[in-house]
Parts: C-alpha cells; sequence; structure tokens
C-alpha cells in the first residue's frame, strides 16, 4: 500500500466518523429548539390558565360583592340589618378585595384598568351603605342614590368581562 492509499483511507474514515458527530450534534441541537419551543408553548398555556381562573374567580366575586350589596339595601329598607346580614356583606368584601389583589399580581394593564374601575365603583357603593347603614349618610347620599350606583356596578362588570375575554381570545376585538 502506498502513502496515497492510506492518506484516502484515514481521510474516509476521517469523514464517515466527522460526518456522523456532525449530524449527531445537528440532530441534538434540533432536539434542544424543539424542547424550548414545546416549554416556551406549555408556559404560554399554563399563564393562559393562571389567568382565565384569577377572570373566573375576580368575575365570579365581583359579581357576588355587587348581588350582597343589593341584598343589604334591601335589608336596610326592610328590616333592621343583623349581624349574619353585615357578616355576608364582609365576606363578599372580602372575596373581592382578595381576588382584586390577586388580578394585580397577573392581569395586563388593559384589565388591571377595568378590574380598578370595577374596584373603586363596589368600595364606592360600599361606602354609601355603610354610612346609610350607620345614619351618617354623605350630601346627597340616599337609598336610592346608593340603590342607583350599585346598579350601575353592573354595567362596569360587563365591560371587565368583555375585556378579559379579549385578554383571553374567547371573544375577538371589535
Amino acid at each position: 500500500m502506498d502513502l496515497s492509499s492510506v492518506i484516502i483511507a484515514v481521510a474516509g474514515v476521517a469523514g464517515t466518523l466527522g460526518g456522523s458527530i456532525l449530524t449527531q450534534r445537528g440532530s441534538e441541537r434540533a432536539r434542544r429548539r424543539e424542547i424550548e419551543l414545546v416549554r416556551g408553548h406549555e408556559e404560554i398555556r399554563e399563564e393562559r390558565a393562571l389567568r382565565r381562573t384569577c377572570y373566573v374567580e375576580l368575575n365570579r366575586d365581583a359579581r357576588q360583592f355587587t348581588t350582597a350589596l343589593n341584598r343589604h339595601l334591601h335589608v336596610m329598607r326592610e328590616r333592621s340589618v343583623e349581624e349574619s346580614d353585615t357578616e355576608a356583606l364582609e365576606a363578599a368584601k372580602n372575596a373581592h378585595r382578595d381576588r382584586h389583589s390577586e388580578a394585580q399580581m397577573i392581569a395586563p394593564d388593559e384589565v388591571l384598568k377595568q378590574a380598578s374601575v370595577v374596584n373603586q365603583a363596589l368600595n364606592t357603593v360600599y361606602g354609601q351603605v355603610k354610612r346609610l347603614e350607620r345614619g351618617d349618610p354623605g350630601p346627597g347620599e340616599t337609598m336610592e342614590t346608593a340603590a342607583r350606583a350599585q346598579h350601575e356596578v353592573w354595567e362596569i362588570l360587563r365591560a371587565l368581562r368583555t375585556t378579559m375575554r379579549h385578554d383571553l381570545g374567547v371573544t375577538p376585538e371589535e
């Protein structure tokens, strides 16, 4: 065997081994990219599920707080407020407060802006109701104005729900 045959044989073996190593590395890179892509999709899916859960609970608790305020106003018109009535209103208020606090850490700015409008409206009505309950209403505060303000919260809640549905992709933007 001459030297050129040995060089050709070594080059052939090196090429074969080098090609398989390059193929293996390329395959590993492709696999890593695929894993990263799958992880990215999983993170997006988990984030969306977290937001969806938060939104469902925020919507529910805001609606329950609004309903509790309405019920409390009815109780104030029909009879004297009992401790169980106050406890029910406070429980609804606290549940909403907790859910709104959670949304502050999860929701994007557009949703959070609308959630804050709802939160402010609910707390305003709550303040009116409590002042009326104590017999110390603010200027212009009556049972009727509190009931109107409480009723207006429903429209603000609808706007919040629409914003949350847009964020989740449930309802397309208009």
